[in-house]
């Protein structure tokens, strides 16, 4: 998926097809973005500062939430950026901003995809093969985020190295864009969706049905009382990487196969693409404000956790902390018991 920049707000450079965009209204989209952004910045916040505050006591788990946490702060900041963008309808900001925000967004969607994938690694780790890895995989867990890390930005460098803020032919105004030749700009736009499409979104969705799969099985035959609502976290988690991105990737799909000529493309349905593009981007999107909800907020050693850090840091009081403080089922150290913060 071309996550680092609304492209659609030019899907070619140059198009015999007239500009029948007008209809689509950008002041939605620009307030999905915005509200996309509040809550992204605020839930992701509380996240870090919990696990910050858990110090000596943090699971493989906290840490992975902890990175996947600033990932998704980091996706959210450049939101603002490309709903004044879609606001505006050209890029105001620069060359320079043009390239640091695009791989940024670049770097920050993988590195959501991969920790998404190594959460999933980690329960199967922890649940199915409790007794062989439970205490070796925590000396690992500092290592595979700083992989994760290095390895988004790799592949961000292409998107850093290529975007520019020029005009295009007919137009006046400054696009944030591949600044790439007419003979190369189709194979370029094909290779970076068939990585996209595989590292970004196929091999995530494979290692998260592998190992959440093996999860629920293991599950299904315990007789702890928290399992359906350990599988209910786990299905909330699938279905919302599936629900905010499939619908993008479906449509991106189609989009190479028209532009490569698999596809016979007429102004009617570039059109109905474009728009259809718009809104499944924002879809995606939003799942970087999804995210704390579901591996955070949902658990219960979190939000007790939450409710402790608030204590300590004297913003409330005894009586309230006890009124809502409820028994957690996380554990870091029983090879059997479950986990619904995943």
């Amino acid at each position: 998926m071309e996550t680092t920049t609304p492209d659609f707000i030019y899907p070619d450079l140059v198009t015999p097809c007239p500009e029948n965009m007008q209809y689509m209204n950008s002041t939605a989209l620009v307030l999905v973005y915005v509200i996309v952004f509040c809550l992204s910045l605020s839930g992701n916040t509380v996240v870090i500062f919990v696990v910050s505050c858990m110090e000596n006591r943090r699971t493989s788990t906290d840490v992975y939430l902890m990175h996947l946490a600033i990932a998704d702060l980091f996706f959210a900041l450049t939101l603002p950026f490309w709903a004044a963008y879609l606001h505006a309808g050209h890029w105001i900001f620069g060359t320079i901003m043009c390239k640091l925000i695009s791989g940024l967004q670049e770097a920050t969607f993988y590195c959501c995809v991969f920790l998404l994938a190594c959460i999933s690694v980690d329960r199967y780790l922890a649940i199915v093969k409790a007794t062989q890895f439970l205490t070796q995989k925590r000396h690992l867990v500092g290592i595979v985020c700083a992989l994760v890390w290095l390895c988004a930005f790799l592949l961000s460098l292409p998107i850093m190295v290529n975007r520019e803020a020029f005009k295009s032919g007919y137009m006046e105004e400054y696009i944030c864009h591949d600044n790439l030749t007419a003979e190369s700009i189709d194979s370029w736009r094909m290779s970076l969706r068939i990585l996209h499409h595989s590292l970004g979104f196929f091999l995530p969705l494979a290692i998260m049905m592998f190992c959440y799969g093996f999860t629920m099985c293991t599950l299904c035959r315990t007789r702890n009382s928290q399992k359906q609502k350990a599988m209910r976290v786990i299905m909330s988690v699938v279905l919302a990487f599936i629900v905010c991105w499939l619908p993008n990737n479906i449509l991106e799909f189609i989009d190479t196969l028209m532009r490569g000529g698999r596809v016979m493309e007429t102004c009617e349905l570039r059109d109905s693409i474009d728009v259809a593009l718009y809104i499944t981007q924002a879809m995606a999107f939003a799942h970087c404000a999804i995210n704390p909800i579901l591996y955070a907020f949902i658990g219960k050693k979190f939000r007790n956790q939450l409710l402790t850090s608030l204590f300590k840091k004297g913003l409330l009081g005894r009586d309230t902390v006890s009124k809502y403080r409820v028994g957690s089922v996380y554990s870091s150290g029983s090879t059997r018991q479950m986990s619904v913060t995943l």
